[in-house]
Protein backbone atom coordinates (compact mmCIF):
# COMPACT_ATOMS: atom_id res chain seq x y z
CA UNK A 1 0.00 0.00 0.00
CA UNK A 2 2.75 2.43 0.91
CA UNK A 3 4.72 1.63 -2.26
CA UNK A 4 1.63 2.25 -4.39
CA UNK A 5 0.87 5.47 -2.52
CA UNK A 6 4.40 6.83 -2.84
CA UNK A 7 4.52 5.89 -6.52
CA UNK A 8 1.20 7.59 -7.19
CA UNK A 9 1.98 10.73 -5.18
CA UNK A 10 5.45 11.26 -6.65
CA UNK A 11 4.30 10.58 -10.22
CA UNK A 12 1.31 12.92 -9.92
CA UNK A 13 3.27 15.64 -8.16
CA UNK A 14 6.16 15.58 -10.60
CA UNK A 15 3.84 15.55 -13.62
CA UNK A 16 1.97 18.57 -12.26
CA UNK A 17 5.21 20.41 -11.54
CA UNK A 18 6.62 19.72 -14.98
CA UNK A 19 3.49 20.61 -16.94
CA UNK A 20 2.34 23.60 -14.87
CA UNK A 21 5.60 25.28 -13.95
CA UNK A 22 8.25 24.39 -16.48
CA UNK A 23 7.03 26.85 -19.11
CA UNK A 24 8.69 26.97 -22.53
CA UNK A 25 10.90 23.97 -21.76
CA UNK A 26 7.91 21.71 -22.27
CA UNK A 27 7.83 22.31 -26.03
CA UNK A 28 10.54 19.78 -26.88
CA UNK A 29 8.46 17.08 -25.12
CA UNK A 30 5.35 17.73 -27.23
CA UNK A 31 4.30 15.27 -29.94
CA UNK A 32 1.32 14.67 -32.21
CA UNK A 33 -0.82 11.64 -31.33
CA UNK A 34 -2.71 9.39 -33.72
CA UNK A 35 -5.41 12.05 -34.16
CA UNK A 36 -2.83 14.67 -35.02
CA UNK A 37 -3.40 16.45 -31.69
CA UNK A 38 -0.58 17.78 -29.56
CA UNK A 39 0.17 15.87 -26.33
CA UNK A 40 3.07 15.89 -23.89
CA UNK A 41 5.55 13.08 -23.27
CA UNK A 42 6.23 14.32 -19.75
CA UNK A 43 3.92 11.62 -18.38
CA UNK A 44 6.71 9.13 -19.04
CA UNK A 45 9.50 10.63 -16.90
CA UNK A 46 6.99 11.43 -14.12
CA UNK A 47 5.73 7.84 -14.06
CA UNK A 48 9.25 6.40 -14.11
CA UNK A 49 10.46 8.56 -11.22
CA UNK A 50 7.31 7.85 -9.20
CA UNK A 51 7.53 4.10 -9.73
CA UNK A 52 11.23 3.96 -8.83
CA UNK A 53 10.67 6.14 -5.77
CA UNK A 54 7.85 3.91 -4.55
CA UNK A 55 9.91 0.76 -5.00
CA UNK A 56 12.97 2.27 -3.32
CA UNK A 57 11.13 3.71 -0.31
CA UNK A 58 8.73 0.87 0.45
CA UNK A 59 9.47 -0.53 3.93
CA UNK A 60 10.53 -4.14 4.22
CA UNK A 61 11.91 -4.36 0.70
CA UNK A 62 15.23 -6.16 0.56
CA UNK A 63 18.11 -3.89 -0.49
CA UNK A 64 18.94 -5.94 -3.58
CA UNK A 65 15.41 -5.46 -4.94
CA UNK A 66 15.52 -1.72 -4.22
CA UNK A 67 18.76 -1.38 -6.15
CA UNK A 68 17.52 -3.55 -9.01
CA UNK A 69 14.32 -1.48 -9.32
CA UNK A 70 16.24 1.79 -9.55
CA UNK A 71 18.65 0.36 -12.13
CA UNK A 72 15.94 -1.23 -14.27
CA UNK A 73 13.43 1.62 -14.10
CA UNK A 74 15.79 4.57 -14.34
CA UNK A 75 17.96 2.92 -16.99
CA UNK A 76 14.99 2.11 -19.21
CA UNK A 77 13.52 5.59 -18.69
CA UNK A 78 16.80 7.34 -19.51
CA UNK A 79 17.40 5.47 -22.76
CA UNK A 80 13.72 5.74 -23.65
CA UNK A 81 13.81 9.51 -23.11
CA UNK A 82 16.89 9.69 -25.35
CA UNK A 83 14.93 8.01 -28.14
CA UNK A 84 11.89 10.22 -27.43
CA UNK A 85 13.90 13.42 -27.77
CA UNK A 86 16.38 12.56 -30.50
CA UNK A 87 14.84 9.70 -32.48
CA UNK A 88 13.67 10.40 -36.02
CA UNK A 89 11.27 7.45 -36.37
CA UNK A 90 12.81 6.57 -39.72
CA UNK A 91 13.70 3.05 -38.54
CA UNK A 92 11.22 1.06 -36.45
CA UNK A 93 11.35 -2.35 -34.82
CA UNK A 94 14.31 -4.66 -34.52
CA UNK A 95 14.38 -5.24 -38.25
CA UNK A 96 14.56 -1.51 -38.93
CA UNK A 97 17.36 -0.91 -36.44
CA UNK A 98 19.35 -3.95 -37.57
CA UNK A 99 18.91 -2.90 -41.19
CA UNK A 100 20.24 0.55 -40.37
CA UNK A 101 23.23 -0.97 -38.56
CA UNK A 102 23.95 -3.15 -41.60
CA UNK A 103 24.12 0.06 -43.64
CA UNK A 104 26.54 1.59 -41.16
CA UNK A 105 24.04 3.86 -39.39
CA UNK A 106 23.49 3.69 -35.63
CA UNK A 107 19.93 4.73 -34.80
CA UNK A 108 18.74 6.12 -31.49
CA UNK A 109 16.53 3.02 -31.27
CA UNK A 110 19.59 0.77 -31.51
CA UNK A 111 21.30 2.76 -28.75
CA UNK A 112 18.15 2.42 -26.65
CA UNK A 113 17.95 -1.36 -27.17
CA UNK A 114 21.62 -1.78 -26.18
CA UNK A 115 21.28 0.56 -23.21
CA UNK A 116 18.15 -1.07 -21.84
CA UNK A 117 19.76 -4.47 -22.31
CA UNK A 118 22.78 -3.34 -20.29
CA UNK A 119 20.71 -1.77 -17.51
CA UNK A 120 18.51 -4.89 -17.42
CA UNK A 121 21.56 -7.10 -16.94
CA UNK A 122 22.90 -4.76 -14.25
CA UNK A 123 19.57 -4.94 -12.41
CA UNK A 124 19.52 -8.72 -12.75
CA UNK A 125 23.06 -8.99 -11.39
CA UNK A 126 21.98 -6.92 -8.39
CA UNK A 127 19.12 -9.31 -7.73
CA UNK A 128 21.09 -12.58 -7.98
CA UNK A 129 24.60 -13.88 -8.59
CA UNK A 130 23.62 -17.03 -10.46
CA UNK A 131 24.89 -16.48 -14.05
CA UNK A 132 21.98 -18.30 -15.67
CA UNK A 133 19.43 -16.34 -13.67
CA UNK A 134 21.24 -13.10 -14.45
CA UNK A 135 20.88 -13.78 -18.18
CA UNK A 136 17.26 -14.92 -17.92
CA UNK A 137 16.24 -12.05 -15.66
CA UNK A 138 18.14 -9.46 -17.68
CA UNK A 139 16.43 -10.64 -20.86
CA UNK A 140 13.03 -10.59 -19.13
CA UNK A 141 13.54 -7.03 -17.88
CA UNK A 142 14.74 -5.74 -21.24
CA UNK A 143 12.13 -7.75 -23.14
CA UNK A 144 9.34 -6.44 -20.92
CA UNK A 145 10.53 -2.88 -21.50
CA UNK A 146 10.45 -3.30 -25.27
CA UNK A 147 7.17 -5.24 -25.40
CA UNK A 148 5.13 -2.77 -23.35
CA UNK A 149 6.37 0.06 -25.55
CA UNK A 150 4.81 -1.71 -28.55
CA UNK A 151 1.37 -1.14 -27.00
CA UNK A 152 1.84 2.61 -26.58
CA UNK A 153 -0.02 3.38 -29.82
CA UNK A 154 -3.39 4.51 -28.49
CA UNK A 155 -4.47 6.44 -25.37
CA UNK A 156 -4.21 4.36 -22.21
CA UNK A 157 -3.45 1.10 -24.00
CA UNK A 158 0.02 0.45 -22.57
CA UNK A 159 -1.17 1.48 -19.10
CA UNK A 160 -4.13 -0.92 -19.23
CA UNK A 161 -1.86 -3.77 -20.36
CA UNK A 162 0.52 -3.00 -17.48
CA UNK A 163 -2.28 -2.87 -14.90
CA UNK A 164 -3.62 -6.25 -16.04
CA UNK A 165 -0.21 -7.90 -16.40
CA UNK A 166 1.15 -6.62 -13.09
CA UNK A 167 -1.86 -7.28 -10.88
CA UNK A 168 -0.89 -10.89 -10.12
CA UNK A 169 2.54 -9.79 -8.82
CA UNK A 170 0.85 -7.91 -5.97
CA UNK A 171 0.13 -11.23 -4.26
CA UNK A 172 3.82 -12.20 -4.06
CA UNK A 173 5.72 -10.60 -1.16
CA UNK A 174 9.00 -10.64 -3.08
CA UNK A 175 7.60 -8.72 -6.04
CA UNK A 176 4.75 -6.69 -4.50
CA UNK A 177 6.75 -3.52 -3.66
CA UNK A 178 7.98 -3.12 -7.25
CA UNK A 179 4.67 -4.02 -8.85
CA UNK A 180 2.65 -1.84 -6.46
CA UNK A 181 4.88 1.19 -7.01
CA UNK A 182 4.70 0.79 -10.79
CA UNK A 183 0.94 0.26 -10.84
CA UNK A 184 0.31 3.09 -8.38
CA UNK A 185 2.21 5.54 -10.58
CA UNK A 186 0.39 4.20 -13.64
CA UNK A 187 -3.04 4.60 -12.08
CA UNK A 188 -2.28 8.15 -10.96
CA UNK A 189 -1.48 9.28 -14.51
CA UNK A 190 -3.93 7.10 -16.44
CA UNK A 191 -6.57 9.89 -16.63
CA UNK A 192 -4.10 12.16 -18.42
CA UNK A 193 -3.42 9.41 -20.95
CA UNK A 194 -7.10 8.58 -21.52
CA UNK A 195 -8.03 12.24 -21.99
CA UNK A 196 -5.23 12.56 -24.54
CA UNK A 197 -3.39 15.29 -22.71
CA UNK A 198 -0.27 13.13 -22.31
CA UNK A 199 1.29 9.86 -23.40
CA UNK A 200 3.87 7.53 -21.90
CA UNK A 201 6.32 7.69 -24.78
CA UNK A 202 9.37 5.47 -24.76
CA UNK A 203 10.56 6.81 -21.39
CA UNK A 204 7.40 5.80 -19.56
CA UNK A 205 6.51 2.61 -21.41
CA UNK A 206 10.07 1.24 -21.32
CA UNK A 207 10.43 1.98 -17.59
CA UNK A 208 7.05 0.47 -16.76
CA UNK A 209 7.74 -2.67 -18.78
CA UNK A 210 11.20 -3.06 -17.24
CA UNK A 211 9.79 -2.83 -13.70
CA UNK A 212 7.10 -5.40 -14.47
CA UNK A 213 9.80 -7.67 -15.90
CA UNK A 214 11.77 -7.20 -12.70
CA UNK A 215 8.71 -8.05 -10.61
CA UNK A 216 8.32 -11.29 -12.56
CA UNK A 217 12.01 -12.03 -12.10
CA UNK A 218 11.70 -11.55 -8.33
CA UNK A 219 8.53 -13.63 -7.96
CA UNK A 220 8.70 -16.58 -10.37
CA UNK A 221 10.75 -19.80 -10.43
CA UNK A 222 13.12 -20.22 -13.34
CA UNK A 223 10.79 -22.47 -15.32
CA UNK A 224 8.02 -19.87 -15.22
CA UNK A 225 10.44 -17.07 -16.08
CA UNK A 226 11.62 -18.99 -19.13
CA UNK A 227 8.00 -19.42 -20.20
CA UNK A 228 7.32 -15.72 -19.75
CA UNK A 229 10.47 -14.87 -21.68
CA UNK A 230 9.37 -17.12 -24.54
CA UNK A 231 5.99 -15.35 -24.58
CA UNK A 232 7.62 -11.92 -24.61
CA UNK A 233 9.96 -12.96 -27.42
CA UNK A 234 7.08 -14.45 -29.42
CA UNK A 235 4.92 -11.34 -29.15
CA UNK A 236 7.86 -9.11 -30.00
CA UNK A 237 8.64 -11.18 -33.09
CA UNK A 238 4.97 -11.18 -34.10
CA UNK A 239 4.85 -7.39 -33.89
CA UNK A 240 7.29 -7.20 -36.80
CA UNK A 241 4.64 -8.72 -39.06
CA UNK A 242 1.27 -8.18 -37.36
CA UNK A 243 -0.29 -4.90 -36.21
CA UNK A 244 -1.49 -5.17 -32.59
CA UNK A 245 -3.85 -2.27 -33.32
CA UNK A 246 -5.56 -4.20 -36.12
CA UNK A 247 -5.80 -7.38 -34.03
CA UNK A 248 -7.43 -5.41 -31.20
CA UNK A 249 -9.80 -3.69 -33.63
CA UNK A 250 -11.22 -7.00 -34.94
CA UNK A 251 -11.46 -8.71 -31.51
CA UNK A 252 -14.58 -7.34 -29.72
CA UNK A 253 -13.50 -7.98 -26.07
CA UNK A 254 -10.09 -6.45 -26.70
CA UNK A 255 -11.60 -3.55 -28.61
CA UNK A 256 -14.04 -2.75 -25.79
CA UNK A 257 -11.23 -2.82 -23.22
CA UNK A 258 -9.05 -0.68 -25.48
CA UNK A 259 -11.83 1.90 -25.89
CA UNK A 260 -12.80 2.00 -22.20
CA UNK A 261 -12.43 5.51 -20.84
CA UNK A 262 -11.24 6.94 -24.16
CA UNK A 263 -12.72 9.57 -26.42
CA UNK A 264 -14.55 8.15 -29.45
CA UNK A 265 -12.28 7.38 -32.39
CA UNK A 266 -12.38 9.97 -35.19
CA UNK A 267 -14.88 8.98 -37.92
CA UNK A 268 -13.58 7.83 -41.30
CA UNK A 269 -15.28 7.89 -44.67
CA UNK A 270 -16.00 4.45 -46.13
CA UNK A 271 -13.57 4.95 -49.00
CA UNK A 272 -10.79 6.14 -46.75
CA UNK A 273 -8.14 3.47 -46.02
CA UNK A 274 -7.50 2.50 -42.41
CA UNK A 275 -4.65 4.54 -40.88
CA UNK A 276 -1.37 2.90 -40.06
CA UNK A 277 -0.46 2.65 -36.37
CA UNK A 278 1.19 5.79 -35.01
CA UNK A 279 2.56 6.94 -31.68
CA UNK A 280 0.07 7.96 -29.06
Amino acid sequence: MLAAGVGAAVARGLYTALTDRWGAGQARWNRLNYRGERVTLLEGPALAVGACAGAALAPGTRPALRGAAVLAGCGAAAFGAYDDLYGSGASRGFRGHLGALARGRVTTGAVKVAGIGASGLAAAATLTRDPVDVLVNGALIAGGANLLNLFDLRPGRAAKVALLAGASALAHPGAAPVAAAALGATGALLPEDLRERAMLGDAGANALGALLGLAAAAACPRRVRLGLLAGVAGLTAASEYVSFTRVIAVTPPLRRLDEWGCRPAPPRRAAEPAPLPQSG
